[in-house]
């Protein structure tokens, strides 16, 4: 078993460079990809309409056995709080936080550190962070649009007619149904990082893994280098929601709803995708439905209710029980319990990513619900992309499930361009939500959409598209094209400002039971250093900057595999946080010193996606002052998309002097 522990964390940290460390909030890059198919004519009654595989290990077969999110030690939080505050701290300020870490290594940490491990010990089915953490999302105040929901887009559809967006939207739910209910079954493939495919993603594999029981599957699947993922998220994938509410906003998850909703022109529309015995419609029964509201001449209502879900959550849950009191309880629980959310957006996008951005990520506010699980959105020129309600969980789920309907619909789309509705009478199986609305609550929405006018224009889109180079030239060069990536933003970041600022990378912890994510530090002492190299008017030569990049990568993978393995000191602290404020007692110096707040004041917020599946996606700064920055690096190619709030941050100014360093980056690697 312990050999079987070591290998595990040996080749674990392999694992987040290719999948852990893009499954936080972001994504980049806009590139064209046809996938081949034909349209498959289906019995509807056949699992092979119903189901969209058949997995010979049950979905949950690893949950019992993985690993437990460790606690780290206390003595190593406090040394990597310290070097991340040194890389962007004065020296005199550095001073004062060494002072207040000292004093919290000998006062009230170590007493932090026995409640947390006592309070993990007494909690075995779960992880330290994943209470305190739903707290963090359901508890924050902020509209979700703008600070927490990001969005994917799919590649264009290239096969002709496809990419009508009824024929898309109807192909793309039914393959979104056919994932539900294999899920809702037990027969979706589990989740499992391979290290090396072609050993363990076998028939002996899946038998040798099967005959084990739950228990210990996990480390039977360990000795063939194979790492399973938490999937304790998926059950809120589908008819789920978030509720607000006064204080603390809640998850609400309804699974044996079987309704779909359609957003249009600001309207709502339900209708059944699933039979009394939860088994699919026909394609064409589906088809006749979705055009029926695509096709709905309805004009907008003067005041739709959807701009709430984009609006402060105290004053959303207050809204919301004014509309229950007003008589739409029914309504806001069909939405509520609705299988996901499409939306029928009139903007077209073409192939420009700044349109697309803007479309995707927060669009017009009178036709999204920002609360509900996700949502598709289908511009009218068939673009498609997905936005996610991200308090239920993180990319773990979003991502198989993104990935498992590509390969659906590439494979075999349910209707094709000649296909013809059911001759069924859609109106009386499609039903448009009305709402009675007070004075107060009409006046509500008009103030609502104010305010979603100021903030989403004020949201500036630039992107960067380099052919320069990619993966191909890091890895002859044996550096991390993700920390190449990271060293581009923090030498863009210190040629324009002159000063290295608190950076985040999101890298997931779904390797353990109930793990969320933590966080990846990128700016170091030794990109300060590069950075610093760069912006003199003399830099050192190309061999010295060599080394200065290959010692910058070999730090952030570091970083990197610690935060994979739970080994950063982000989560760990706030969750002795979370237990001093609980106390009521006054929280130790760690907290007030203002350099934890500067800290956590992330200026530079990036996230990449690492799926093929993916063309385009992004996020919004998290802080005023920030910069969102999705990204991508490819074989001969890197992207990012940078959103910014001018005048705070100059979003142009930054991607020319990121597109300056990925140059000189690539002189100093080829020269040198």
């Amino acid at each position: 078993m312990t050999k079987m522990l070591t290998a595990h964390r040996k080749y674990l940290g392999r694992y987040v460079f290719q999948q852990a460390a893009g499954l936080g909030r972001g994504g980049a890059v806009c590139q064209v990809h046809s996938s081949p198919g034909c349209c498959t004519a289906f019995d509807v009654k056949s699992d092979d309409y119903q189901y969209m595989q058949k997995s010979k290990l049950p979905s949950m077969h690893f949950q019992k056995s993985l690993l437990r999110l460790p606690i780290p030690d206390l003595e190593k939080t406090c040394d990597r709080y310290l070097r991340s505050q040194k890389a962007i701290l004065p020296s005199e300020e550095y001073q004062r936080t060494e002072g207040a870490v000292a004093q919290f290594r000998g006062g009230a940490g170590p007493d932090l550190q026995a409640q947390l491990k006592k309070i993990d010990k007494a909690n075995k089915h779960t992880s330290y962070i994943s209470a305190p953490w739903f707290d963090m999302y359901l508890r924050d105040r902020v509209p979700v649009v703008l600070n927490y929901n990001p969005f994917m887009a799919f590649h264009p559809e290239k096969r002709p007619g496809y990419s009508d967006p009824v024929i898309r939207a109807t192909n793309t739910l039914v393959s979104s149904l056919r994932f539900m209910h294999t899920l809702r079954e037990g027969l979706i493939e589990p989740v499992v990082y391979h290290l090396n495919p072609s050993k363990s993603d076998t028939p002996l594999y899946r038998k040798v893994v099967g005959w084990t029981p739950s228990a210990i599957s996990s480390y039977a699947s360990y000795a063939f280098k194979a790492f399973p993922l938490d999937m304790s998220q998926f059950g809120n994938l589908f008819n789920s929601t978030r509720i607000p509410e006064v204080g603390k906003d809640s998850l609400r998850c309804d699974p044996k709803a079987r309704h779909m909703m359609i957003m249009k022109n600001g309207h709502f529309y339900v209708f059944d995708v699933l039979d009394r015995d939860g088994n699919i419609l026909t394609p064409e029964h589906i088809y006749a439905c979705v055009s029926y509201i695509h096709n709905d001449p309805t004009p907008p209502p003067q005041h739709s209710i959807a701009i709430f879900s984009s609006e402060n959550r105290d004053t959303w849950a207050k809204c919301r029980a004014e509309l229950v009191e007003a008589g739409n309880e029914a309504a806001l629980n069909a939405i509520d319990t609705a299988a996901f959310n499409i939306v029928f957006d009139d903007e077209e996008v073409g192939m420009d990513p700044v349109k697309m951005y803007h479309t995707f990520l927060h669009g017009n506010g009178n036709n999204r619900w920002f609360d509900k699980c996700f949502s598709l959105i289908f511009t009218a020129d068939g673009q498609l992309a997905l936005n996610f309600e991200h308090a239920w969980g993180d990319g773990v789920a979003v991502m198989s499930y993104f990935n498992e309907i590509t390969k659906d619909l590439a494979n075999r789309p349910s209707i094709h361009p000649d296909t013809r509705p059911a001759s069924i009478d859609a109106s009386q199986h499609v039903r448009r939500l009305e709402f009675a609305l007070t004075p107060s609550l009409q006046a509500a929405v008009d103030k609502a959409h104010q305010s979603y006018q100021a903030n989403t224009s004020a949201l500036r889109v630039d992107v960067l598209e380099s052919r320069t180079f990619g993966k191909k030239l890091c890895k002859a060069h044996k550096v991390s094209p993700d920390a190449i990536m990271q060293l581009g933003f923090q030498a863009a970041y210190y040629l324009q400002n002159g000063h290295s600022v608190a950076s985040y990378e999101s890298c997931s912890t779904a390797a353990f039971k109930h793990g969320r994510t933590e966080t990846i530090r990128p700016a170091t002492l030794e990109t300060t250093a590069f950075s610093k190299a760069m912006a003199q008017a003399q830099p050192p030569s190309h061999a010295d900057l060599k080394k200065m990049i290959q010692e910058c990568s070999k730090v952030h993978s570091n970083l990197t595999k610690e935060a994979a393995m739970g080994q950063g000191f982000d989560r760990h602290l706030f969750g002795m946080r979370k237990l001093a404020e609980a106390s009521g007692s006054p929280l130790p110096d760690l907290y007030m010193d203002p350099a934890y707040a500067r800290n956590n004041h992330i200026i530079i917020s990036t996230s990449t996606l690492p799926s093929t599946e993916i063309s385009f996606g992004g996020f919004a700064p998290v802080v005023r002052d920030g910069f969102g920055v999705g990204y991508q690096i490819q074989d001969d190619f890197l992207g990012l998309v940078v959103s910014s709030y001018p005048p705070h941050r100059d979003g142009p100014g930054f991607i020319e002097c990121a597109e300056k360093v990925y140059k000189q980056i690539y002189d100093v690697l080829s020269k040198a």
